[in-house]
């Protein structure tokens, strides 16, 4: 087994120096002139010819994607244009945030919609049935940050119950000094529990958009796979022999319809990792998702490279994982 996780893994880092590549070369052939964002409008042609040296845009463009390579290995994206930060260092310092915000809205959505799946497929075409279909459809159908401007304007705005969307802490709080970067563990290691319960609170809004974002298609693909999987014979067999129900959802039935559901799991991983640009901008989270919209809307080429490649090598890393897991559920994987 051992040796068939270090055969998936090694077949991971062709995949990422494929990434790498591409963008790499994207970047280079469609993006345009970088001299542009440094240099000033009433910049000369000599100006521009020592930005272009500064940059190392001189040189062939195979001496560049190598010294690319170089530089990616030791985690150097270049200087960011809109806060003169390596880019590398703007990634570390936000990723937590984003990490925060997912892990939570992401378990949410498996802690909450693998259960509604499978009670939507034991209660085929009863009631239970259509209401699970009925809150998945919605979560499918409505726009993430829609739902998170309506349950701003709900619970914050009209019923004032939760605070507004002005990131981890409110205004006028400061941060504590990292440790972890996760900052409800900081603050409970600090034993700051005051601190501890605004941050709780300021999760709440965005997690929980997430979460209803992310808990829909769990929910109907798990439902889906528990259909196919309670019509098998194996299933069959089971009831003839008399296991209690419990027994077969869960250990038989519920096994063999996880495979499915992991695969979407690693893509929506993928997805809320790499940072939820729209969510992250509503609710003014300061992680990934925010910062790459600003590298858009200010043309910073390094951020918007740094980050691409940060989230290509997200869902590379994400997928061998996902396959990882297969091994871990399915025996005949092994094989």
């Amino acid at each position: 087994m051992l040796r068939l996780l270090l055969h998936r893994a090694l077949w991971a880092l062709p995949v990422a120096l494929g990434v790498v590549t591409i963008t790499f070369f994207t970047a280079r052939l469609f993006g345009g002139d970088p001299t542009e964002l440094y240099a000033p409008p009433e910049a000369t042609d000599e100006l521009r010819a020592q930005i272009r040296e500064k940059l190392g845009l001189g040189d062939p463009l195979l001496v560049q994607y190598l010294r690319y390579l170089g530089e990616i290995a030791r985690f150097d994206f270049g200087i960011s244009f809109t806060t003169n930060q390596p880019v590398g260092q703007d990634l570390t310092e936000r990723l937590p945030a984003t990490l925060e915000l997912g892990l939570i809205g992401l378990g949410l959505g498996i802690l909450i919609g693998v259960p509604l799946g499978v009670i939507a497929a034991v209660s085929r075409e009863r009631v239970p049935d259509f209401l699970v279909r009925g809150i998945t459809l919605a979560g499918m159908a409505l726009p993430q940050f829609w739902i998170g401007l309506v349950l701003i304007w709900v619970f914050f705005v009209i019923l004032g119950w939760l605070p507004g969307p002005v990131g981890r802490l409110p205004i006028g709080v400061p941060l504590p000094e990292p440790i972890t970067g996760f900052l409800l563990v900081d603050l409970a290691l600090l034993r700051d529990w005051e601190k501890w319960r605004l941050a709780l609170l300021q999760l709440v809004l965005p997690a929980g958009t997430l979460a209803f974002a992310m808990l829909a298609p769990i929910a109907r693909v798990t439902r889906s796979s528990m259909v196919e999987a309670l019509q098998s014979d194996y299933i069959r067999t089971a009831v003839a022999m008399g296991f209690g129900r419990r027994a077969i959802w869960f250990r038989y039935a519920l096994r063999n319809a996880l495979l499915p559901v992991v695969t979407l799991v690693g893509v929506l991983a993928g997805y809320v990792f790499g940072g939820a640009v729209l969510l992250e901008s509503i609710f003014g989270w300061p992680g990934l998702g925010q910062y790459a919209l600003q590298a858009i809307e200010s043309s910073d080429f390094a951020a918007l490279q740094g980050f691409v490649i940060y989230a290509a090598l997200l869902y590379v890393g994400t997928f061998l994982l996902v396959d990882m897991l297969y091994i871990l559920i399915d025996p005949r994987m092994r094989t």
